[in-house]
């Protein structure tokens, strides 16, 4: 697995991150065990690095795998704390739910604000400064899907990581097209930062197109890490292999997708969008959520991209 320096950070990770999102409550609801199963395949497989966030609620099983592994781990973590006061709390929490006394990186966690984020939550960002020089975060980031927050991240000197999302047809991108969050990416990285990259599959939409889509993304300048949701250990095998560059063969793939379910998020707003979308009706909204009726979905993705929300997910 290769291996690059993160900026000027000093880290070095794997060219693939293993994202945490989608084994947790808020996707696949996987249980502690099985999760622990994930994350070791990955770390076995010579993954070093694990995306996390408070919202995630995969502490307990990050945690529960490093006990066994030996090895080193790259941690990430991430907040949407407004405060100072808020954010040392996540910090904390943080720490003590992963077992460690430092953790690598933690981002402002601003999927979707304006560029005013660094001072509507000044509090919460002075926290992870100061916690920095205690030693107790190696680098400080943010993780947006916003075109003008990167673009105004990478002039802000103590901003060390920036965590965009980037894939191949720009879906869930917001502010710009695939390409202007490619040139925004393109003055981070002119400016000495790292850059890690998230939602390279779309959720899951791009699953059909992955390796366009996984070399679109490895082959942006900057980009160290690409950050991949696996919730099955064939993912982290396919996903492995795909990224150290051997060959694949389609039945590797259909191994992958016959894996996958479409998932709703819990904070779908159930504007009946996705539905208007499905060839096979197969969703439907009640008492405001979307239901999927497995028996009519075919895992076609349709629905996916047009979700205003991003809360569908082929997991």
């Amino acid at each position: 697995m290769k291996k690059k320096v993160l900026g000027k950070t000093g880290i070095t990770m794997t060219e693939i991150t293993l994202g945490a999102l989608t084994m947790g409550p808020l996707q696949a609801k996987l249980s502690t065990t099985e999760a622990k199963k994930v994350i070791l395949a990955a770390l076995d497989k010579g993954i070093n690095s694990i995306d996390t966030a408070e919202m995630y609620g995969m502490d307990e099983p990050i945690k529960a795998a490093l006990s066994e592994y030996r090895g080193e781990v790259i941690l990430a973590s991430k907040s949407t704390a407004t405060s100072y006061s808020e954010m040392e709390k996540s910090v904390l929490g943080a720490l003590s739910g992963l077992g460690r006394d430092y953790l690598d990186i933690f981002y402002l966690h601003a999927a979707k604000v304006t560029p005013e984020v660094f001072e509507e939550r000044s509090g919460a960002f002075q926290c992870l400064l100061d916690y920095k020089s205690k030693g107790v975060i190696r680098a400080v980031g943010i993780a947006t899907h916003v075109v003008p927050v990167v673009e105004k991240a990478a002039k802000i000197e103590e901003i060390d990581v920036v965590f965009p999302l980037i894939n191949v047809k720009g879906v869930g991108i917001v502010g710009g097209s695939a390409a202007d969050m490619v040139r925004a990416i393109k003055l981070v990285s002119e400016s000495g930062k790292g850059l890690v990259a998230m939602k390279s599959l779309a959720g899951g939409n791009l699953l059909r197109e992955i390796k366009t889509a996984f070399s679109f993304v490895r082959n942006i300048e900057g980009i160290t890490s690409v950050a991949v949701g696996m919730s099955h250990v064939d993912e982290v095998e396919v996903n492995v292999r795909l990224f150290e560059d051997e060959d694949i063969m389609e039945s590797d793939l259909e191994r992958l997708r016959s894996t996958k379910e479409l998932f709703v998020a819990r904070f779908c707003t159930g504007c009946g969008t996705c539905v208007q979308a499905c060839p096979n009706e197969a969703l439907t909204v009640k008492e405001g959520q979307v239901i999927v009726e497995k028996n009519k979905c075919i895992l076609c993705g349709y629905c996916n991209p047009t979700c205003p929300e991003f809360a569908l997910r082929l997991i």
